[in-house]
């Protein structure tokens, strides 16, 4: 059986397709954007995230014979639609915000321009990888900021779908994440890979001693014990005992992890082993972390809740048509239903900044951007091929972007609580 990022859709954007081919709009040329009408939990920014691996996708989207074969076999469309389908390739342009930069509500941060059918294949695809990928960035940035410099290994691959769980691991690298745990995240992406044991380690061995020298003889004095399975502090001492004072590192995952961390340094400080790490895991999210502050942590395990974008697993993207060509120039067109209204024209949109430097305001607006400010979009494909060196797209490029948008925002940006967007969102003048 073979795959493809075509079935990666749902059924009415093929119907479309089929409807609109028999209608004539098939090939009518449109724009089609991808904004967020607010940020979920009130939350006071977003970090794009996806665009390497959407762009990628866009590259193979294809319908293949077998594919082709079960589309009409389960009447899904009709034969001139599969011979339609079966030459496509995407062949328009792609512009939006650069993967790591920050996003607020209106901001376009995905332009899709071309005929209807190409375009509107693409919607499901187009949501499912920049609503993941984005909801994961944004609770990592979040967690990152809690952590205050600490850092965080991403260790949630058991927590979500397998698939899924590769692009949340790159999600959160690029939002500051120092490791991961999944393996296939640091084959594909270069995202580093970080762990040592479980509790099923120490229980397969007679006893922690053993299973602590067998351990360090493999990776040796530097590496990081969990110290929780059974006592910790008796843990800790056979930790230390069978390492010395180099130990690299003990783990705590369970109980009361501020109490257990303050007890923990006490008595690693007292058995010489002042420079080992304490290590923390265990159903953390950012406001965990926050509680954590004063603990002696040097370092943090996160799994469910970035990999589930800690209670918002989306980014609430939409995908809209805003703009149709109907052979007299640009037309902009909108939906006006109450609750889910989109603003017709293709945006642009602009980041302008007080005299310190610091962005005061997100500037969206149809045609022509506002002098100054800096440019938020860029041109990633033309004439369905990449428009831009490979290394754009590079993770770690999208990292450095990330932590360079966010150092610039306002300080109310480290917030945690709900509240306004940390910018002023102005869209074609009028402050939203």
């Amino acid at each position: 059986m073979t795959t493809t990022p075509a079935l990666l859709t749902d059924r009415y954007e093929l119907t479309m397709v089929q409807a609109t081919l028999g209608s004539g709009a098939a090939g009518t040329r449109c724009v089609f954007e991808v904004f967020a009408r607010s940020l979920p939990h009130q939350r006071r920014y977003g970090v794009v995230a996806g665009l390497a691996r959407l762009l990628e996708q866009i590259a193979e989207f294809r319908f293949d014979a077998e594919t082709l074969d079960w589309l009409a076999g389960a009447g899904v469309v009709d034969e001139s639609t599969c011979e339609w389908l079966a030459s496509y390739s995407f062949a328009g342009d792609v512009d939006g915000y650069a993967e790591g930069e920050v996003y607020f509500p209106f901001s376009p941060v995905l332009t899709v321009t071309g005929g209807f059918a190409e375009c509107v294949v693409l919607e499901t695809l187009v949501l499912s990888v920049l609503n993941h990928d984005s909801a994961i960035a944004t609770a990592a940035a979040r967690m990152i900021t809690a952590a205050a410099g600490r850092p965080c290994i991403e260790m949630g691959t058991r927590r979500t779908h397998e698939v899924a769980a590769v692009a949340a691991a790159r999600a959160a690298y690029i939002a500051g994440f120092a490791t991961t745990s999944n393996l296939a995240a640091g084959r594909r992406w270069g995202v580093p890979t970080a762990g040592t044991a479980a509790h099923s380690f120490t229980l397969v061995h007679p006893d922690e001693k053993a299973a602590f020298a067998a351990q360090i003889e493999a990776f040796g004095p530097g590496t990081t014990l969990l110290v929780d399975t059974f006592d910790v502090d008796a843990a800790i001492r056979t930790a230390v005992e069978q390492a010395g004072p180099e130990l690299g590192a003990i783990r705590l995952d369970s109980g009361d992890l501020g109490s257990l961390a303050h007890r923990a340094r006490r008595l690693l400080d007292a058995l010489g082993a002042t420079r080992t790490r304490i290590v923390v895991s265990g159903d953390l999210d950012e406001f965990g972390l926050a509680g954590l502050a004063a603990a002696p942590v040097d370092g943090y395990g996160i799994g469910t809740s970035v990999v589930t974008g800690s209670g918002a697993p989306t980014a609430g993207f939409v995908y809209k048509l805003v703009a149709i060509d109907d052979g007299d120039g640009w037309r902009p067109v909108e939906k006006r239903a109450p609750g889910k209204h989109s603003i017709g024209g293709r945006k642009t949109a602009v980041r302008t900044y007080d005299a310190a430097g610091v962005a005061e305001c997100e500037c969206v607006t149809v045609g022509r951007p506002p002098e100054g400010g800096r440019a938020l979009q860029r041109r990633w494909m033309t004439g369905g091929g990449l428009a831009v060196d490979t290394g754009e797209l590079a993770t770690e490029r999208a990292r450095e972007r990330c932590r360079a948008a966010i150092a610039e925002l306002p300080d109310d940006a480290t917030k945690l609580s709900p509240g306004e967007p940390v910018l002023d969102i102005r869209l074609e003048g009028h402050l939203l």
